[in-house]
C-alpha cells in the first residue's frame, strides 16, 4: 500500500477551500490566491504520484477543483471592474462607435 502524497490532500483541501471561499463570499483575492496556491500544489502532487506516491485522484481533483475556483474567482474580480467602471463613467469609453 502506497503512502498518499501530503501536496495531494494539501491540494484537495486548497482546492475546496477555493470554491468554498468564492462562493461564500469570503473575498475574491482569497479565492483566488487559494485557488492558484492549489494548482501548484497539485502539479506538485502529480509529479510526487509519478514517483511512486498515492493520491493520484486527490492531487487531479484538487487540481480541477483549484481551477475551477480560480476562474470564478477571476471573473467575480472582472465584473467587479466593470461595474466599478460602468459606476465611474469609464466604461462608456470602450464602447466608441464611429
Amino acid at each position: 500500500m502506497k503512502n498518499t502524497s501530503f501536496n495531494a490532500i494539501a491540494a484537495l483541501i486548497l482546492g475546496i477551500l477555493s470554491l468554498v471561499a468564492r462562493l461564500f463570499e469570503w473575498g475574491i483575492i482569497v479565492g483566488l490566491t487559494l485557488g492558484i496556491v492549489g494548482i501548484f500544489i497539485a502539479i506538485q502532487a502529480k509529479k510526487d504520484t509519478a514517483r511512486g506516491e498515492g493520491g493520484r485522484g486527490l492531487a487531479t481533483a484538487g487540481l480541477i477543483l483549484s481551477i475551477i475556483g480560480t476562474v470564478l474567482s477571476a471573473f467575480a474580480m472582472m465584473s467587479c471592474f466593470v461595474c466599478t467602471g460602468a459606476t465611474l463613467g469609464v466604461a462608456a469609453c470602450f464602447a466608441c462607435v464611429p
